[in-house]
């Protein structure tokens, strides 16, 4: 009964771990996170960065971080010579692609700032996928000029 037990335990074990690497295959790969300097009193501010979509679809739903009391996903759109900026939903990272979180695209708000982000300082950031479940990284604070860029 010992031995059968064990034997129950191990298999349970050994699939509770094949199904690990599956979920790191399928991950978003998060590349270079940075966010826009701020000033005292500004209530908001911008981050951005590069998803690089796995093998299966997936959407990125929502963020979170300490510097600000919420995040919020958005987009900017030109309506004829204005640029409106808002809120969605998700933002879909199709398999196999790169979705870009820039400048006048879509990018990440974080609303309610608790602290100026400041030159050179960093935070951290955790992105939930629908699939991938929660992703932690570092955004680092830099002005728009030594952003990273994509190159080709």
């Amino acid at each position: 009964m010992k031995s059968r037990r064990s034997h129950l335990l191990a298999a349970l074990a050994l699939a509770a771990l094949s199904v690990l690497p599956v979920r790191a295959q399928t991950a978003p790969k998060v590349e270079q996170p940075w966010a826009r300097p701020t000033v005292e009193g500004q209530g908001a501010g911008g981050g951005f960065l590069r998803i690089v979509g796995g093998p299966t679809a997936d959407r990125l739903l929502s963020a979170q971080t300490e510097v600000a009391r919420s995040v919020e996903l958005h987009t900017m759109t030109m309506d004829g010579n204005v640029m409106r900026m808002r809120q969605v939903d998700a933002i879909e990272v199709p398999a196999g692609q790169t979705v870009e979180l820039k400048p006048g695209g879509l990018h990440i708000m974080f609303m309610g700032l608790k602290a100026p982000l400041k030159t050179g300082s960093s935070f951290a950031l955790t992105l939930r996928f629908e699939k991938a479940g929660e992703q932690r990284v570092e955004v680092q604070v830099m002005n728009q000029a030594a952003a990273p860029m994509h190159k080709h």
